[in-house]
């Protein structure tokens, strides 16, 4: 298995402070929580995002003792979701669950987001980083990076490539694997990682990128085949499966999950949802179901996140402006 590195989550994790229990005092001296809150999750039930919050948020709403409840609010490449959480009270009873197209989406929308990213939003949790799949429909008798590569140069006109849509990681990762290769590889977008997974088994497109926390699944089933993943080293869930650097060095795309609030939210509740966040990804059930989907974690800060946003939003928005990539 390949631990969580310093590249990945950013230098300086450190554990977090303990548990504070139940009814952990906001600025204002009220307890929080004292009623349910709402976590918005910008994509669609079942995607990558919405397995992780539901696994961390099913304990947290166990260890604070009140409902913490998903609400999948999809749609504009996440940034309707967004939105709404950057323009709600900030009184606790609202959070974001959010991944990478949060980072990417100021670079791709430049000047055209209906909220600032960093102004309006406030680092609470990195939940995780996971790698992506290079997937293959089963016919295609590839076997390697290698091999994929070589078929993409062979192919006149260049080679078909799907991902989940303009701008996602996974048309991202298809950019550097160009870049780095020199291959014509030819995007072909869809709406989301479901729609470009069921293409490439279906045989319409014979490759992608696919997030492992929903492709992993398919893999296991027999229904694609796993060629690579975008991450360092070994998966524990898929130890046979190789990483695209160990052909190509440098070629590094990790996907990420976090948690962010309302720019104004209290000290008091930013730390308490903190710190219960930390105490759920050490629950050996929470630990299970993670480690299924590739997702890596451990504890970390509101000010590492921040730290890690930052790197984010300035390593895809340079790609973005240099390859050109605009919005559908």
């Amino acid at each position: 298995m390949v631990s969580l590195t310093r590249r990945a989550l950013g230098a300086g994790i450190v554990a977090a402070p303990a548990l504070a229990p139940a009814g952990t005092r906001a600025q204002s001296g009220d307890p929080w929580p004292q009623r349910p809150v709402r976590v918005v999750v910008p994509y669609a039930p079942g995607g990558g995002a919405d397995v992780i919050a539901r696994a961390l948020f099913g304990r947290v709403s166990e260890l604070l003792g009140q409902n913490f409840v998903i609400e999948n609010r999809g749609g504009g490449v996440g940034i309707i979701g967004a939105n709404a959480v950057a323009k709600a009270p900030a009184d606790g009873y609202t959070v974001l669950h959010d991944a990478t197209a949060l980072s990417v989406n100021p670079a791709l929308f430049e000047g055209r987001l209906p909220f600032d990213t960093v102004r309006d939003l406030r680092p609470v949790f990195l939940a995780g980083v996971l790698p992506n799949l290079l997937c293959a429909n089963l016919a295609m008798p590839q076997r390697t990076v290698a091999e994929v590569v070589a078929l993409a140069k062979a192919t006149p006109g260049g080679l078909d490539w799907a991902s989940g849509g303009n701008g996602t990681v996974q048309h991202l990762a298809l950019v550097m694997l160009a870049q780095m290769t020199g291959a014509r590889l030819n995007h072909i977008p869809y709406r989301g990682g479901a729609a470009s997974l069921t293409a490439v088994i279906a045989g319409d497109v014979k490759f992608s990128f696919n997030n492992a926390a929903t492709a992993s699944a398919q893999v296991r089933s027999g229904l694609v085949r796993a060629i690579a993943h975008t991450g360092l080293g070994r998966l524990a869930a898929m130890p046979e499966l190789p990483a695209v650097a160990d052909t190509l060095p440098g070629f590094e795309v990790y996907e990420w999950n976090a948690v962010f609030a309302p720019a104004g939210m209290p000290d008091g509740v930013v730390r308490a949802l903190n710190r219960a966040l930390n105490e759920a990804i050490r629950d050996a059930r929470v630990r299970e179901r993670l480690a299924a989907a590739s997702v890596q974690t451990r504890p970390n800060t509101p000010e590492e996140l921040g730290a890690f946003f930052e790197a984010q939003m300035a390593k895809w928005g340079r790609l973005v402006r240099e390859a050109g990539i605009r919005p559908d």
